[in-house]
């Protein structure tokens, strides 16, 4: 049986315990009013432009050819429903460490797998049109890289993202 300290010591415990609980669970729902989250559960394009840094991918997507046919998902997230939502949790994840870190290259640089599934967007909208295209490149120099002609299409000129393409850039590598 348990004795009276034991008790005190295990109460004190449990408080210390739910405060804490309490104040966890807080500051993740401030925290995720305040970067707006559930704006990041839907397709709206603004959600892409809550955070600063994308804003002027956000202005270019807005003068492109793409800007009445496709918004931000349709290129950069996987059309398949489950693996579009695991795409979505990890860049939320590595988007809100870099940004809470401040730890991200300016101007943004696509990651490798962001750009395989921005290709295979392509492809997927594209795919009739390009098949023998796509086919011949893939034989030819590998996977076929629909952005490194056509930079311009999905965010339209290259005006305020940076200016000219650095080394990384064009070969679609980490900084």
């Amino acid at each position: 049986m348990p004795t009276a300290r034991t008790k005190f010591i295990l109460s004190r415990a449990a408080l210390l315990l739910t405060v804490l609980l309490g104040a966890l669970t807080g500051l993740g729902m401030y925290t995720f009013q305040y970067a707006e989250g559930l704006s990041y559960l839907s397709t709206d394009p603004k959600a892409c432009a809550n955070c600063h840094i994308m804003q002027p991918q956000y202005d270019s997507w807005q003068q492109s050819g793409h800007q009445h046919v496709a918004v931000c998902a349709d290129c950069h997230m996987p059309h398949s429903f489950f693996a579009k939502w695991i795409a979505k949790a990890e860049n939320g994840y590595h988007h809100s460490v870099a940004f809470t870190f401040q730890n991200f290259h300016e101007p943004i640089v696509i990651k490798e797998k962001n750009a395989r599934i921005l290709r295979e967007s392509c492809i997927h909208c594209h795919g009739d049109f390009v098949h023998n295209i796509a086919l011949a490149t893939h034989e030819l120099e590998g996977e076929a890289d629909c952005v490194y002609c056509h930079r311009n299409v999905g965010h339209g000129p290259r005006a305020g993202l940076g200016g000219p393409y650095t080394e990384a850039e064009l070969n679609w590598s980490e900084p």
